[in-house]
């Protein structure tokens, strides 16, 4: 099924069922009117909220309304807790160290940062940022929402608490971050929010396009309307699902509403004639200026500025959008 939450002037919406090619929707208020309230009892309300999505689907939904996109907050407005888990080693050797990429690739574990999460933004909500100076940057990934999950669960149980699959666009701000790492503490103020896509899906909503802890289908990223990714976010991705989850509650009890992040969805370069190029494009602006480091000595490509726009979507093997997509403006803090 498909969930999505539209504004009501609250800090947290009101739930909608959104039908599955994404025209229609339904309030869920008389099963839930809060996301974290199903996620808190879902083997209760989640057969619910399946019966009108089937109904939704089948035209027997009596107050069905055409859905907007527009009118959505994040699926999960405010989180318990939100990480990244760097899902893609490739992106994160790219970024870090373009001298050396490969080297850096290879980890037994993923690397996972703590996020802000007390205020996620909707897919059309703008990006603000009170200086173009600050190196505005995108990261189009994927995220779960978890059920509770005992410290120390394995990757493969891990995998059975997955609710709900988003796309996420984390926000950056690059120049910042130099400045906080240079004072050996945590990214806090350079990653300011994060916007997630419309709608929230099931797992089963993929159909064989999720395997092994992963949405084998490719992400597409466009920068002022200019397509600049399509990375498989299958292929390399070197840590699951699972893993991540599993990687989290090593030390800790995981609550249900935990939304845990990939990072940058990231494909491996190739070699063409002692250049490495990347023919699937970049789903973030530093990895784009690492790969001009890489190939010609220093990067040529400016971050994001105002007016830019960004947009990143995802569809399924029979063509149609899975979670609509999400489209941003990068504005000043008026």
């Amino acid at each position: 099924m498909k969930l999505a939450t539209y504004k009501d002037g609250s800090r947290d919406g009101q739930l909608v069922v959104v039908s599955r090619d994404l025209s229609l929707a339904h309030y869920a208020s008389h099963i839930a009117s809060r996301l974290q309230s199903v996620l808190d009892d879902w083997n209760y309300l989640s057969p619910q909220l399946q019966d009108l999505f089937d109904a939704l689907n089948a035209g027997r939904a009596r107050h069905a309304f055409p859905f907007d996109p527009a009118q959505c907050m994040a699926p999960l407005p405010r989180a318990y807790q939100r990480v990244v888990g760097e899902a893609y080693p490739g992106a994160i050797a790219l970024v870090r160290k373009p001298a050396s990429a490969e080297a850096d690739s290879a980890s037994s574990e993923p690397l996972m940062v703590q996020c802000a999460s007390d205020a996620l933004s909707g897919p059309c909500d703008p990006i603000v940022c009170a200086s173009e100076d600050l190196g505005i940057d995108f990261e189009a990934g994927l995220a779960v929402v978890t059920s509770d999950i005992p410290m120390g669960c394995p990757s493969d149980r891990a995998l059975d608490g997955i609710r709900l699959l988003m796309l996420t666009n984390g926000v950056f701000l690059r120049n910042w971050m130099v400045v906080e790492q240079a004072k050996g503490a945590g990214c806090v103020q350079s990653q300011p929010t994060a916007a997630f896509s419309p709608v929230a899906v099931t797992l089963d909503e993929l159909g064989d396009a999720w395997g092994r802890g992963r949405a084998n289908l490719p992400l597409q990223t466009t920068w002022n309307g200019r397509k600049v990714g399509l990375c498989d976010a299958g292929a390399d991705m070197a840590f699951h699902f699972g893993q991540l989850i599993a990687h989290l509650c090593k030390t800790r009890n995981v609550r249900a509403g935990t939304i845990i992040g990939t990072g940058a969805v990231c494909n491996k370069g190739v070699e063409k004639k002692a250049r490495t190029d990347w023919p699937k494009g970049y789903n973030c602006i530093a990895e784009k200026r690492a790969m001009e480091t890489l190939q010609d000595g220093q990067p040529s490509t400016e971050f994001m500025k105002y007016g830019d726009t960004i947009r990143i979507e995802m569809k399924g093997i029979d063509g149609q959008s899975l979670f609509g997509a999400i489209e941003q403006e990068v504005v000043p803090n008026s």
